[in-house]
Order: C-alpha cells, then sequence, then structure tokens
C-alpha cells in the first residue's frame, strides 16, 4: 500500500497523499461542483475575550476590504460575511493543480448583551480580518450601609 498517489500518471505535479478514508467517503457524500469553495464557505474565525472587548479574527489572504461585509443584525449577532472570486482563465491555461479555494462565506455570532454593538471596528491587514467589539463596563452593585439601631 502506498501513501503517495498520482491523480494523473502523467502529470508529475499530480501528487497527493493517500487518503485511506478518500474512497469510503466519496462513496457516502457525493461530488459536487462546488468541491473547490468547500474549504472557504466555512471561513475560520477565531473570537477571544479579553477584560476590554470581544475580538474576532479570520484569514482572509487574497480578499480584498471591498469584498468583506461586517454587520451587527437583530441588536446583536455580528455577521461576517464576504467572497473570494475565482481567477480568470485563460482558455490556453493547463492547470496542474486548484487548491485555493473560492466562494462566498457567512458566519454569525450572538454577541453577549454587555457587547457595545454602536462602537464595532474592524480591519483587514495582511490577509487577516480583526473584529473588535468592546465591551461595556460593567457596574458593581451599589452596596448601601443600614445602620441597625437599637
Amino acid at each position: 500500500m502506498s501513501l503517495v498517489r498520482r491523480s494523473n500518471v502523467f502529470d508529475p505535479f499530480s501528487l497527493d497523499l493517500w487518503d485511506p478514508f478518500d474512497s469510503v467517503f466519496r462513496s457516502v457524500v457525493p461530488a459536487t461542483s462546488d468541491n473547490d469553495t468547500a474549504a472557504f464557505a466555512n471561513a475560520r474565525i477565531d473570537w477571544k475575550e479579553t477584560p476590554e472587548s470581544h475580538v474576532f479574527k479570520a484569514d482572509l489572504p487574497g480578499v480584498k476590504k471591498e469584498e468583506v461585509k461586517v454587520e451587527v443584525e437583530e441588536g446583536n449577532v455580528l455577521v461576517i460575511s464576504g467572497q473570494r472570486s475565482k481567477e480568470k482563465e485563460d482558455k490556453n491555461d493547463k492547470w496542474h493543480r486548484v487548491e485555493r479555494s473560492s466562494g462566498q462565506f457567512m458566519r454569525r455570532f450572538r454577541l453577549p448583551e454587555n457587547a457595545k454593538v454602536d462602537q464595532v471596528k474592524a480591519g483587514l491587514e495582511n490577509g487577516v480580518l480583526t473584529v473588535t467589539v468592546p465591551k461595556a463596563e460593567v457596574k458593581k452593585p451599589e452596596v448601601k450601609a443600614i445602620e441597625i439601631s437599637g
């Protein structure tokens, strides 16, 4: 059993790692024409909470800021969406491998009550989208001392 296989024996660039579950997966899940978009459609996003804010980071290499939308809907749902277009193809081009994904993506996150949704900021730098949602200061309950008579 070989760990490396060729998609096309005549193409020296077609080496793939062998996947023992590949044939099982293909028999259960039918192939679609959107296989190249599957990875991008489920954009991975990190969400961390700091004492001051909620910070979301998404790796979006090759995506321009005009192709990304950051919105707050229903009062407290952060929506990050966008699209990476396919590269223009020339009929004379011969592709040896297509691994970069393209297509649309959308992710939704329900923000906690302490999120200041009117102060959300977003920036795209070096292919990383960073969305910062400031948190409202937690008011400590006021303690009122009661004098005890007697």
